[in-house]
Parts: structure tokens; sequence; C-alpha cells
């Protein structure tokens, strides 16, 4: 059983940050990265063409729950922000990834598309390769494209059939560590590429749901399952040995799906994002919920640390939530009702 050891709640301070530029339904703006020794984090956020990051402490705190076990986030300051040192784009950032590297703040890279930039892109989606940092693939759902790169060298573009929503880089239990695919929403449809393979322009597999059913989000676990969820509410998880629906959890949100991470501590548990400023943490073969918290206005930005159960969140109303996630045998709850 999972619970929260801590949820806090932050503002971006004005004088770093006053009015955020507007977000789409993708919150894909923010990364965080848990310090070395847990006792803060570094929460990064896109606006307009620059990143900014703010560090949170992360010290043990009492939890209050509410009604129907919604976490009552406790206010707190923000330790450290500032403009992060890097060469600004020229367009708007649409999406922010942290690498799992010893050290983020010595790292990073952009680049431009094929077109460099011409017309609308359409940013849906980054992610980097689990067992390759420096090679990373985005999306561009306008242009029904993904982009794989190694650094800032262009590998190859693959042609998807409607337009793409999210990806994400999966590790696939059949091929051993060897071999990795990208996993791909686009439209109603969970499209697999393989990048080592040129038929069908690298797509090795394609599960069609029901039309209409935009899917806005996908994500995997470290035993390979890859879970889904999007306009019909409903969390599907598959097995990728034979790409069949191993749970569905129906209406698991009350809204739209638009975020989904599976947990670093216990695979069988899910964080789901929906558009209602809701976050909840969940048992996806039970169809269970444990805890769920809200932001106070539209998401910008929300991510979970790829390592650790760390969630982090931005509202457009400034305001930044901050989870730690862990073991319930180590957290305590206190049982309230919220006024």
């Amino acid at each position: 059983m999972l619970e929260a050891k801590s949820l806090r709640k932050a503002a971006v301070p004005s004088s770093l940050l006053e009015y955020p530029s507007p977000g789409n339904l993708q919150s894909t703006r923010l990364a965080v990265n848990v310090n070395g020794d847990g006792s803060s984090c570094w929460v990064y956020i896109a606006s307009g063409c620059y990143i900014y990051k703010i560090q949170i402490s992360m010290e043990d705190s009492l939890v209050n729950c509410g009604k129907e076990s919604l976490l009552i986030p406790e206010q707190t300051q923000v330790m450290h922000s500032s403009l992060v040192n890097r060469c600004p784009h020229r367009s708007e950032i649409q999406s922010v990834v942290l690498a799992e590297t010893e050290n983020v703040d010595r790292l990073t890279f952009s680049v431009l598309p094929q077109d460099y930039g011409v017309g609308e892109g359409g940013w849906s989606g980054l992610s980097f390769s689990p067992i390759q940092w420096s090679m990373a693939a985005m999306a561009r759902s306008f242009c029904k494209s993904i982009d794989v790169y190694d650094q800032d060298i262009h590998l190859r573009t693959l042609r998807t059939l409607w337009y793409p929503s999210s990806l994400g880089f999966i590790q696939s239990s059949c091929n051993g560590n060897e071999s990795s695919l990208l996993a791909v929403t686009e439209g109603c449809q969970l499209t697999l590429w393989d990048l080592r393979m040129k038929e069908n322009g690298g797509c090795v597999h394609r599960i069609c749901g029901s039309v209409g059913d935009i899917l806005y989000s996908v994500c995997s676990s470290s035993t390979g399952n890859v879970a889904v969820g999007g306009a019909d509410r409903t969390l599907t998880i598959y097995d990728p040995r034979r790409w069949t629906a191993i749970s569905r959890w129906v209406h698991c949100s009350k809204y739209e799906i638009t975020g989904l991470a599976f947990s670093s501590i216990d695979s069988d548990y899910i964080y789901i994002q929906g558009v209602d400023y809701e976050v909840l943490c969940g048992q996806w073969k039970e169809s269970k919920k444990e805890f769920s918290f809200r932001g106070d206005s539209n998401w910008l930005g929300f991510s979970k640390c790829p390592n650790k159960d760390v969630l982090g969140g931005w509202c457009d109303s400034g305001s930044i939530f901050v989870a730690d996630v862990h073991k319930g045998s180590e957290a305590h709850m206190v049982e309230g009702f919220a006024n």
C-alpha cells in the first residue's frame, strides 16, 4: 500500500515569473529532480522561451486527509529560484524532460525540427531512451511525425497515421535489455515502433481503440507493461508479450485522462492525472483508488521523478504542488475533514 509522506504547496515568486504562457491539454512543461539527500527537490518549469528552476523542501510533515482520501496540501516557502542559464529557444517551449544523469545542471541539449520550425509544429511530447540517455524522441502533432535524435544528430523520422498526442520509450522485457521500443498514442490508437526496423516505417504493432475516444497519455512500467488513457476516462494496461489488454479501470477519472505514470516503488500502482485538476494514486489490478490531491487551477505542467515516487505539478495560478509517496508502513496519516 502506498501513502503520501508529504504534500506541499508553494507559489512561484512573482519576481521570477509573473504571468506564465498558456499551456496545452497535455501538461508537459514541468520536470522534477530530487536532491541526493532527499531533503529538497528542484522543480523545472518552462514559460515562453525560458526554463526556470525552483527549490522546494521535502522534509517530513504531517499529511492531512479529507473526504474520499483527498490530501490537503501544506503551504511552504520556496527555498531558492532562478532562471536556468541556457540559451533561450526562439519559440515557446512546450515540453521539459530530465534524463537520468548524475547532474542535471551540467548538460542540456535542444534541437530544431528538420524544417527549422517553419509553420505550426504542434509539439506533443518528448522522451529520453531508458538505455541511452543521449537518445530522445519528440512528437509533432500537426506534422504527424516523430523525430528521433542522438544528442543533436537526427537519426530518423517516423510517420504516424493520426495526430500523435503522447509518446514514451519502453523497455522490451521480451527482447532483453539491449533493445527498446517507442510507444505512441495517435488518435484512438496505440502504436509500437522499433527504431531498428525499416519495414512499415518502423511500426511493429497497432492497437485500435474505440473510434472517437482519443488517447492523450501513455507510459510504461519497469516490468514492461504499457498504460494508456484519454477521452473515455478509462485506464487500459497492455501486456508487452502479447499486446493484449490485461486490465481496464473504467471511469477511474471524473474527466479526460491527460497524464499517467507507474509507481517506481510498486508497479501495481499508477498515478493518473485528470483534466479537472485532480491527480489520484490507485492500484490498477483491483481498480482501487488509494488517495488523491487537486491543483487550484489548470495544470501547466505535471511530472513524476523518473526513479522516485515524487510528483510535481504547476498550475496557471502560479502554485506548485510536490507530493512525496512511499510505503504505507512508513507513512503517518491524520484523518480529518476539509472545510
